[in-house]
Order: structure tokens, then C-alpha cells, then sequence
């Protein structure tokens, strides 16, 4: 069956992974990395020079750019890269170790398609691996690579890659997490990264370059639901153009075609696409995660934060409902507590009306939570809005299934939540 991606108009001549790597602090994540970087060929010879002056070139450095990351040796912050190959673009996340920077790991993988974990040969799998792929877990996301780093400091031990491998799959599989490929390597060696390793001769798998040069990448959007978050409303009223009225925004999932009978929620008012317009040329049918102004029949009333979807398939609306949210505030979330919920396109006010409760690493249970969740818990809460809201199940369509909670008050968020749950 030919899929949406494989269609050649407004398709790359290369396909696009975008991946995040995780795991505990000096596990080497920013050391891979520059890895990747350098034996790809994708750094400036300015670049190599700055980061080679005292002789070996410190590959860390490509991705740990602030001055308080250079002088700690960690990463604080998510390092965005970009870099290509002959195969396939990259968009890459080095996102931080710290358990103190959670949060940012969870920034970093949102929008992955492949979480790289790394685990440090000589230590194993800690708790700060098993929370990371717990958040991949959370965020489904598709594919993960289990690289287990500093082989070489543990003399290349097949048993020791076949040890820790056992552990975390064994875990990761009672996450729910399937698609799990584990790659023994050597960062700063470079062994398995872009090169086969020549000291690890019992490894027949690939390098990490050459499974995230290969692993299936994007959805099929003719397999999903159609949802169109509107952000703006287009009226331009000129001489030309005295009555244009159209809704743009980027397709959270699945295809518009002109004639589709739609539904504007939460109002519920029905109408018919009547054109499509991308690149300010008309079109007849547009996909996720193209961005279009969509022109219906009938005068309808839309506003920001309305969602466009087929009147076959319409989302639940709710103003109550369970969820499982990452603590990333320093402050503490607590029932009763009055905050906005961002919803796509759309922000409400609500109130947290129960956290039920929080789940444990170690043995991924849930427990009691005595009525509030701390920075960097993962929790199940109960939240009511002042108004409906069109959401799906995380599942079903991460763009609509998932929100923010908001400090209402300054600002800041407090919690990265989605529909449902790990395994739901």
C-alpha cells in the first residue's frame, strides 16, 4: 500500500528521524554525541579546532554549550543538533542526565521518534535510567536504543553487555516499551558508533549510526484521525477578498481532503471543507504535519483553540479527567490547586481535584500520594476545567491527547501531562 511518505510531492529526497538521547549523568550522552558529529562528518573545521586545543578533541564540548555546563561537566540544558547523511537527516536532543533537569529530558524527547539510553558499563542500570525510560514509556515514544557506553573500560566484556541488556529490557518491557535494540559501545573510543568496533568481535548488530540511518521513521497519517488545532484566524478583508475567512493551523494527525464533513469543537457546529490552501496554493488534500489555512462552506464561528475534525471521529469533549503528568516544577503540585491547562491551541482554567497517585521506579507500582506530587514525580491526578475541552487519548493522537498544567500566577509550567497512562 503506498503511504503518505512515500508520496514524492512535498516530499524530502531524505527521510527525517528526530531522536534524544537520555540516560544518568556521566553516562557519556554529550560524548556520543559529538561522536556521531565528528565521524559523520558533520563538524566545521572551526568547531574541531576550538574544541581541540589542547590536543584530543573533547567531543562533549560540540553539545554542552553554556559556560555553567563546561565548567560542571554535565548538561543543564537541551542541546539541539542538526546533521545529515547520505540516508537521512537528523534533528538531534542531548538532553540532561541530572535528576535535577528531568524536566528537560522531557522537552528533549516529546518530540522524538527514537530515545537513545545510555548506560554506563561499569554502574549499570540506576534509577535515573529506569526514569528515563519510563518518560519514553509515558510519551510513547516508538524506538529506543539501549547503548550501553564505556566498554572499554570494562575490557569489552560480552557478559557485562549481556547482563545490563537482560535488566533493562526486562524492565522496559513491563513498560510497555517494544521496540528495544541494545548496542555495546565506547564513545570517546568510537567503537559501534559510526565504525564497527574491532574489540568486540562477538557483536554482530549494527552501530548506532547505521540503526538510526535505518529504523522506520513517521506515521502513516492515512491510518489516523484527522485533528487541525486553529491557531489564527485569517480575515483579510480587502477589495479582493472582501468575505475570506479561513483557519490555519498545523494538522496534528491523519489527512483534510476538500468536501470532508467536519465539526468545529467544543461548539460542536457541523460544516463541509470547502478548500485548502498551503504555501498560498490551493490543494485538495493536506497531511500531518503540514501547515494550511482551511476555508468550510458554511459561516461558522471559530475561534483560536477550536479543533477541526471529521464529523465521523469527533473527540470526547470533557471537564473532568484522569492523567498522567511529569512533575517539572520546583514547587511542589498539590489538590485543590487552581492552574491553566494548555491544550494544544487552547488555554482553559482549572483546578487539580485529585492526585491519586505516584509511581515508584523500582517496581512501577502505583502509590498512594498523599495528595501532592514533587519535581521530577511521575503521578496519576484528576483535573476539572472551567470548559470543555476536545481531548483524545494520548494513543490515539499524541498533539491532542497531551497538555501542560500552568502556574496561572507567574507563568511557569508545572506538569507535562497526557491522557491515560503508561501501558493504558
Amino acid at each position: 500500500m503506498t503511504t503518505f511518505a512515500d508520496q514524492s510531492v512535498h516530499a524530502p529526497t531524505t527521510t527525517l528521524l528526530r531522536f534524544a538521547t537520555a540516560g544518568s549523568v556521566d553516562d557519556g550522552k554529550s560524548t556520543l554525541v559529538g561522536r556521531l558529529l565528528h565521524d559523520s562528518k558533520s563538524v566545521l573545521a572551526d568547531q574541531l579546532e576550538s574544541i581541540s586545543r589542547t590536543g584530543t578533541p573533547d567531543l562533549a564540548l560540540l553539545t554542552d554549550g553554556l559556560r555553567a555546563e563546561r565548567e560542571q561537566g554535565i548538561t543543564i540544558d537541551v542541546a539541539y543538533r542538526y546533521f545529515a547523511t547520505p540516508r537521512r537527516r537528523f534533528i538531534l536532543a542531548d538532553t540532561p542526565g541530572h535528576v535535577q533537569y528531568t524536566r528537560n529530558m522531557v522537552t528533549g524527547a516529546s518530540t522524538a521518534e527514537l530515545t537513545v539510553i545510555l548506560v554506563d558499563a561499569r554502574n549499570g542500570v540506576v534509577e535515573q535510567t529506569r526514569r528515563h525510560a519510563a518518560i519514553a514509556a509515558l510519551l510513547r515514544v516508538p524506538h529506543v536504543v539501549l547503548a550501553v557506553n564505556k566498554m572499554d573500560l570494562v575490557d569489552y566484556d560480552e557478559e557485562v553487555f549481556a547482563r545490563i541488556t537482560a535488566e533493562l529490557i526486562a524492565y522496559a518491557r513491563q513498560l510497555g516499551l517494544a521496540d528495544i535494540t541494545a548496542i555495546p559501545i565506547s564513545a570517546l573510543a568510537g567503537d559501534n558508533v559510526v565504525e564497527p568496533s574491532a574489540h568486540m568481535d562477538w557483536y554482530a548488530g549494527p552501530t548506532v549510526l547505521e540503526h538510526l540511518e535505518t529504523v522506520p521513521t513517521g506515521p502513516d497519517p492515512g491510518r489516523d484521525v484527522a485533528r487541525l488545532p486553529v491557531q489564527y484566524v485569517i480575515r483579510p478583508r480587502t477589495g479582493a477578498r472582501p468575505d475570506h475567512r479561513a483557519y490555519a493551523g498545523k494538522i496534528a494527525s491523519g489527512v483534510l481532503r476538500v468536501g470532508d464533513p467536519v465539526t468545529v469543537l467544543p461548539a460542536g457546529r457541523t460544516s463541509t471543507v470547502a478548500g485548502i490552501d498551503m504555501l498560498g496554493a490551493p490543494v485538495d488534500t493536506a497531511w500531518a504535519p503540514q501547515s494550511v489555512s482551511v476555508r468550510l462552506a458554511d459561516d461558522v464561528d471559530v475561534a483560536r483553540g477550536d479543533v477541526i475534525a471529521p464529523s465521523s471521529d469527533v473527540p470526547p469533549l470533557v471537564r473532568q479527567f484522569e492523567a498522567t503528568v511529569c512533575h517539572v516544577a520546583d514547587r511542589p503540585l498539590r489538590t485543590g490547586d487552581r492552574v491553566l491547562v494548555r491544550h494544544a491551541t487552547r488555554t482553559v482554567r482549572a483546578v487539580v481535584h485529585e492526585i491519586r497517585s505516584r509511581l515508584t521506579l523500582h517496581d512501577l507500582a502505583q502509590h498512594r500520594a498523599e495528595g501532592e506530587l514533587v519535581a521530577n514525580d511521575i503521578g496519576r491526578l484528576v483535573v476539572r476545567t472551567a470548559e470543555p475541552l476536545p481531548l483524545d487519548g494520548y494513543a490515539d493522537c499524541p498533539e491532542t491527547g497531551s497538555f501542560l498544567l500552568i502556574d496561572p500566577a507567574d507563568g511557569n509550567t508545572l506538569a507535562a501531562g497526557i491522557a491515560g497512562g503508561i501501558g493504558d
